[in-house]
């Protein structure tokens, strides 16, 4: 069945065939919820409950988006709502998270086979970059992770943070220059004391 059919049996009342919509969409919207929290059992319990939340909204779900943009924004939303709930003032950073980081941080902003690019493979290095993503502004942060970690397009971010494409770019860059700089800033610090 296509989402659409998918709803429709739901609203109509044949609530089975929402487990259909969650085995299909969960994977996404937990690694969304990892890109916030790093911890799968916060990211576990954030995912049931943008379920549960899109379970109870779903007879306001127009169609004018797809159901996949629908979800995304509602898993961004619950996440910067635990963000500032429940991290404001402590370190996401848990030792064991978010090992296949490194690499996908390499590939979005390191641009040759230097010395810093293998420091990112590097645990410490990992979490260095835990830490910068943490200090990204909001939208940044958001549109960094549903590119990274959901390997959305700008297009599709554009949809599910509500902005123009245009604007998802230059967030992607400036999250990149921003991660960029503080992991220089580490390297040097740490690395180049002579």
């Amino acid at each position: 069945m296509s989402d659409t059919e998918l709803i429709n049996e739901i609203l109509r009342g044949n609530i089975s065939c929402y487990k259909e919509i969650i085995e299909k969409y969960q994977p996404g919207v937990f690694r969304i919820c990892m890109g916030f929290v790093h911890q799968k059992e916060d990211a576990d319990d954030l995912s049931q409950e943008i379920f549960t939340n899109a379970f109870l909204g779903l007879s306001r779900f127009k169609g004018q988006a797809e159901l996949s943009t629908w979800l995304y924004r509602i898993a961004v939303n619950a996440c910067l709502n635990f963000k500032r709930k429940y991290v404001k003032d402590q370190v996401l950073l848990r030792s064991g998270t978010m090992e296949d980081m490194e690499e996908q941080i390499g590939s979005a902003f390191c641009n040759s086979e230097s010395a810093a690019d293998k420091l990112l493979m590097d645990k410490e290095c990992a979490d260095q970059v835990h830490r910068a993503m943490k200090n990204l502004p909001d939208k940044q942060r958001v549109a960094f992770i549903l590119s990274k970690y959901e390997d959305l397009s700008q297009k599709q971010i554009a949809e599910v943070m509500g902005i123009s494409v245009g604007a998802v770019e230059q967030l992607l860059q400036r999250a990149k220059k921003h991660l960029q700089k503080q992991l220089l800033l580490y390297y040097q610090t740490n690395y180049l004391k002579a």
